[in-house]
């Protein structure tokens, strides 16, 4: 890809983030991340109270790249059928017919993932991992490009189940998605912007250009001394006493790929630290459980950026 083309695909990029940014107010740093997640061929975890435009995020990412957009609210009688789809007896053709679920779309909004059964939830495993799911035997393709966004409620509201680390594993990153600070509460009040900014919003991209940014992000470069770096980050969260579980092999990958999607939305073919080390926590809480139990949500979830954060800061960053 010549240098005119990367900054050509590296300013439509710019567009998205602009655009979506009107619609989200007062949550630049979440827009980035769900930014980070899809350029980085990931998918996004949103931890936050009801209210607070989880939702919206997922409606408005989608429409701005002018793709398919499917909602599952979760429930705990949902069955991974009502997910990714059930194959149905045809009298006329003799033969059982695939009826795709949900799942079939370019971005999938997993509402309150945490309040469905975690046979419901590993439905996804395949489809976050692989780009298919496979249902009696066959295996199907998801449309590309593919991004779930699921959110969660914290722990301590009635009817969750926490997510099993095998599921968390599969989020490139995680995001924790508050209160808007008091200018953007009133902005939003005043103007009451939620559903007509979203209605006005027009697609900036289409998939086939997100396709071609993934691809563009692949060729990001990335200095060996930053990967030294995230792999010193890596080895201290095995060995940390907080902690019982550190950041998998397929965390570390998580975080190079979330850099090198960050380094192309700040129009740069190269990584730096400052791609890296913002990026550590979000990589990395929900991968990691700390002695004593898990902490995907609640109070020990904070905990655990706290430890993360100070682990990221007690490792030298590469000159």
């Amino acid at each position: 890809m010549s240098p005119e083309t990367a900054t050509a695909i590296s300013h439509k990029a710019a567009e998205l983030e602009k655009a979506l940014c009107r619609v989200i107010r007062g949550k630049d740093d979440v827009v980035r991340l769900a930014l980070v997640s899809i350029l980085g061929r990931g998918h996004l975890l949103i931890e936050g109270v009801p209210g607070v435009g989880k939702t919206t995020l997922g409606q408005a990412l989608a429409r701005a790249i002018d793709c398919s957009f499917q909602r599952v609210q979760f429930t705990s009688d949902m069955l991974p059928s009502d997910v990714l789809g059930i194959s149905v007896y045809s009298s006329l053709e003799q033969e059982f017919e695939f009826k795709r679920g949900p799942v079939f779309t370019n971005v999938l909004l997993a509402d309150e993932i945490n309040r469905t059964t975690p046979k419901t939830q590993s439905a996804l495993l395949e489809a976050m991992n692989e780009g298919q799911v496979t249902v009696d035997a066959h295996s199907y393709e998801l449309p590309q490009p593919f991004l779930v966004i699921a959110t969660q409620n914290p722990v301590e509201h009635h009817g969750t189940y926490p997510l099993p680390e095998s599921q968390l594993d599969r989020f490139l990153l995680r995001a924790r998605m508050g209160y808007p600070d008091a200018a953007a509460e009133r902005e939003i009040v005043r103007s009451q912007a939620g559903a007509e900014t979203l209605h006005d919003l027009r697609p900036v991209l289409n998939g086939a250009d997100v396709l071609e940014m993934q691809e563009a992000v692949k060729h990001v470069r990335v200095d060996d001394s930053l990967v030294t770096y995230a792999l010193e980050i890596v080895k201290r969260t095995r060995e940390s006493e907080y902690l019982s579980l550190g950041v998998s092999p397929r965390g570390a990958q998580a975080l190079y790929r979330a850099a090198q999607a960050m380094a192309f939305l700040d129009g740069r073919p190269f990584c730096t630290p400052e791609d890296f080390k913002p990026l550590a926590v979000p990589a990395f809480a929900h991968r990691v459980v700390m002695n004593g139990g898990n902490t995907s949500t609640g109070k020990k979830s904070g905990q655990a950026d706290h430890i993360l954060q100070e682990i990221v800061e007690s490792v030298a960053v590469p000159v």
